[in-house]
């Protein structure tokens, strides 16, 4: 099969517990017993069982909240028997020690966490929710105390750009795998974000990765993930993989499914429906794989037909365009060149080296 299908983005819940300011899916707040669409283990299997024979090996449960999904451990107990690689994102809030003991058992279990600050008021003022930054911490524990290694995610804005090192320090003492570093993209919450400068100038994003890989990385055993194109990373870190490491998004072997069990190039459905491409009730997952004219069009145009400065870097077969639901979602156009690398392009900071010649 040329484009097997090898990873399935469950998007459990379509509700959120917290209200964070940056998100680019933009869910519902709710708090106690969801309101809003969840996917139900039936639909989760009905689909997983299809995408077998396509190549699947792997899913991520994410969300929204992916925990508020009212039957997660069904949903665990069935991954788990179909021998699936599990990636996990989560704010950590509802991750019990009974989940994350279901969690640990399945295979090649990856969780990310998200903690956006080393301290109370900042992560709870990014998040919106008070109360939260102990919750996740307690999470994280029950993680580490199951076996389990988590990585922690910051996403990265003014208010918090100076708790890297605290941050890094306590994901050390907690026990942590790694820490990935997100730059909030101009979609849904984030655009605002970027319109309100609140923001980090991509000048200052390219010093401060240029920082993290040359001089932060050596100081620390855990493996720091910074969320820059490839195009400004040193030779060193574009070699090898981890699964920590999903700032490269995959997308030619990735389906999104959303908590309603409809189809999508990834959770972009929810703000963007052109990129919703059937629902898993009436239509085969094989003709949605292998017929839908958004996926098609990727197929036959990444890396070939990316434009702008995409189509001019020396590495867009590994990038191939960094993120296409956001340049998609700023443009209307699969093939647009990346937000950051634009950017960097008119500033003059795009690396000469990493340019082909004209």
């Amino acid at each position: 099969m040329e484009y097997p299908l090898h990873t399935l983005y469950f998007y459990l819940a379509e509700g959120c517990n917290l209200k964070c300011r940056h998100c680019w899916i933009t869910p519902r707040f709710e708090e106690g017993r969801p309101r809003y669409p969840t996917l139900d283990p039936e639909l989760f299997g009905y689909i997983t069982e299809q995408a077998l024979p396509l190549g699947l090996q792997k899913v991520k449960l994410t969300g929204g909240e992916p925990l508020l999904n009212p039957r997660i451990d069904e949903i665990l107990d069935y991954i788990k028997e179909k021998d699936l690689q599990l990636s996990v994102e989560t704010n950590g809030i509802l991750c019990t020690k009974e989940v994350a003991e279901k969690i640990a058992r399945c295979r090649t279990p990856h969780v990310s966490v998200s903690l956006d600050g080393s301290n109370k008021e900042t992560h709870e003022e990014i998040r919106g929710v008070e109360g939260c930054f102990e919750k996740s911490l307690e999470g994280i524990g029950n993680l580490v105390s199951a076996g389990l290694k988590p990585q922690i995610i910051m996403s990265l804005m003014k208010k918090n750009q100076h708790q890297i090192l605290p941050l890094i320090k306590m994901a050390e003492e907690m026990g942590c795998s790694s820490v990935k570093f997100n730059l909030i993209q101009p979609v849904a919450r984030g655009e605002k974000l970027h319109q309100q400068g609140e923001t980090i100038p991509v000048e200052e994003l390219i010093s401060l990765g240029k920082w993290m890989h040359s001089e932060i990385q050596p100081r620390t055993p855990l493996r720091l993930f910074y969320g820059d194109p490839p195009a400004f990373r040193p030779l060193s870190r574009l070699l090898g993989g981890n699964p920590g490491d999903c700032s490269l998004c995959g997308i030619m072997g990735i389906l999104g499914v959303l908590a309603d069990g409809s189809y999508a190039l990834c959770g972009i459905g929810e703000t963007v429906p052109e990129l919703i491409f059937g629902h898993s009730k009436k239509d085969p997952l094989e003709q949605v794989w292998n017929n839908s004219p958004p996926l098609l069009q990727l197929r036959q145009g990444v890396p070939e037909k990316l434009e702008g400065i995409c189509s001019r870097c020396v590495l867009k077969k590994i990038c191939r365009g960094k993120c296409i639901a956001e340049n998609y979602y700023r443009t209307r156009n699969l093939m647009a060149p990346f937000w950051f690398c634009e950017e960097a392009d008119l500033l003059g900071l795009f690396p000469a080296s990493r340019k082909i010649p004209v």
